[in-house]
């Protein structure tokens, strides 16, 4: 069975079985979407409808963080795990395969600099007592990551010290592309730097453009930025893998339930340019949070809590 959802839908579609379970599926996840309250006969039409789908590769298939077909392949995941998304806490299974190896993640710095540049890292060497400045020029040494940083940071900068107010949609969208394009020997290292100063950490938290990516006038409630979150296909997908791969144990050692921090870090990555944007919350820590608050959650109160717990008190992360 193929593993890719787009070709597990081509599949499904040839065959006449399969395709009317398929097309089932699809309203039951239409009308989740639209927020329409299914009654008793059609949940159970929708769940036997996914049951029915037995060894179909549909039921298994997954999806690249980097492909071209990536909405329309997360689309038809949820189609099929429609059942998945009744509360936050039951997004247990992540859409995206191959998660990140520890060993992967290991890159000599000044090697990877040279490489690129074809040239000795003299210039480089200024940099050493500012690891985020270092990690930017090394970015500039490869064209395509200096072209899509300066993508997103111009959209992401726009209206910035005038009464416009920059498009955050498309600030998202830009910041997207230059984690999922960009390979992660520069994504991580401009992210990740290890600062010893505030003027190192300023630069760190300001990796983002955090004054519109990030940040708002008002701190929205986190139910409302979980909410925002589950109607867009690609948050939802990359809340699952983040809920998977980054799922605190208090037992483990490390943490972790699947003790693969680099996991965890891509899975937070991943989160970048989503409504659930995380950032990191001051000049001098390596805290992170989302840009809400818990207050005025009602009897929600509970629920929001680990909503942004998941980031401001993760052991795993």
């Amino acid at each position: 069975p193929s593993s890719d959802c787009v070709v597990a839908e081509q599949l499904c579609l040839s065959d006449s079985t399969c395709n009317a379970t398929y097309r089932t599926l699809e309203n039951c996840a239409l009308a989740k979407t639209r927020l329409l309250s299914l009654d008793h006969d059609s949940r159970v039409r929708c769940l036997n409808a996914e049951l029915d789908l037995g060894n179909s590769s549909l039921l298994h298939c997954k999806c690249h963080r980097r492909m071209k077909r990536q909405e329309h392949c997360l689309r038809i995941f949820w189609t099929v795990h429609s059942s998945m998304t009744d509360g936050y806490f039951n997004l247990e299974t992540s859409p995206y395969e191959n998660p990140a190896n520890e060993e992967h993640w290991k890159t000599d710095y000044n090697k990877l600099a040279a490489l690129v540049s074809g040239k000795n890292c003299s210039q480089l060497a200024g940099d050493a007592t500012n690891p985020c400045l270092k990690a930017t020029h090394v970015c500039n040494l490869s064209k395509k990551c200096f072209r899509l940083r300066t993508d997103y940071a111009s959209i992401c900068t726009k209206g910035a010290g005038s009464e416009d107010v920059c498009d955050r949609r498309k600030c998202h969208r830009g910041l997207r592309n230059f984690f999922e394009k960009v390979p992660e020997d520069f994504t991580k290292r401009i992210l990740f730097c290890p600062c010893q100063d505030e003027f190192c950490g300023e630069r760190r938290r300001k990796t983002i453009v955090p004054d519109c990516s990030f940040q708002s006038n008002t701190k929205p409630n986190c139910l409302w930025l979980l909410d925002s979150c589950l109607e867009d296909h690609i948050c939802k997908s990359r809340l699952a893998d983040f809920q998977q791969n980054c799922q605190p144990v208090d037992m483990s050692p490390d943490g972790c339930s699947l003790h693969n921090r680099a996991a965890c870090l891509q899975a937070y990555m991943g989160m970048i340019g989503t409504p659930m944007t995380p950032n990191f919350v001051s000049n001098s820590s390596v805290e992170v949070s989302l840009w809400c608050t818990c207050e005025n959650s009602g009897n929600q109160k509970e629920k929001c809590d680990q909503i942004l717990g998941m980031f401001e008190s993760n052991k795993c992360l």
